[in-house]
């Protein structure tokens, strides 16, 4: 069923596609799903945010079974730590690492990046669980980052926000090291860690540079 008026609901459009996906992307590849079926073998692992706009599928105009995509608020890594709690992306790491066997690791932040908007101007801070209290523990991650971000920068307007979402991606890469199954993997060669940008209002990809520490669009 639809809501009144013409728009239909929100699972209706979802069905439509569902079709769509089962004429054009399921039918037309069974031997690819067939294979996919057995088991999966991407080469690469995606960190990237939930934001809706910045599907890394799309972006990067993969078929399913490419890439291991985890997606967070502001597409950030926590620290390796071992206290007892539910470490969900953590546990995608390990599992990307350690089973899949990835050869490579991309963090990629986003242009109006609301995560990292909210780390900026600490909008969130001092709020209760469910009223975005979830939110501002997790973007904490940020906050050393971001006290240099507005040193230089200030807290508002696109330069500080936008430099707060290229140092979210420094932050989620330092914390990638701090885990020994990474950082061991990275110094025998058999893992490669890239940092990259996707700028939503022209749709340029940039990736990090990190001797020089700078963003620079993909030619």
């Amino acid at each position: 069923m639809s809501d009144s008026g013409n728009a239909p609901a929100p699972l209706d459009r979802l069905i439509a596609g569902y079709h769509r996906f089962r004429e054009t992307g399921w039918t037309p590849h069974r031997e690819r799903w067939s294979q996919l079926g057995e088991r999966q073998q991407p080469e690469v692992m995606v960190i990237a945010c939930s934001d809706s706009r910045v599907d890394p599928s799309q972006i990067f105009d993969v078929d399913p079974g490419e890439i291991f995509v985890v997606r967070n608020v502001a597409a950030l890594v926590p620290p390796f730590e071992t206290t007892p709690g539910h470490h969900g992306v953590s546990a995608a790491l390990e599992f990307a690492v350690q089973v899949l066997k990835v050869r490579e690791i991309i963090v990629m932040g986003h242009g109006l990046c609301g995560g990292c908007k909210a780390a900026l101007t600490q909008e969130l801070q001092g709020t209760e669980p469910g009223q975005g209290g979830f939110v501002a523990n997790w973007i904490s991650l940020l906050d050393e980052a971001r006290d240099s971000v507005a040193h230089q920068h200030g807290t508002t307007g696109r330069p500080a926000e936008r430099a707060m979402e290229q140092a979210g991606v420094k932050v989620s890469l330092e914390n990638l090291r701090s885990f020994p199954c990474v950082s061991q993997k990275e110094a025998k060669g058999s893992l490669k860690l890239r940092g990259a940008f996707f700028a939503i209002s022209d749709g340029v990809l940039h990736l990090l540079d990190e001797t020089s520490g700078e963003f620079a669009p993909v030619e």
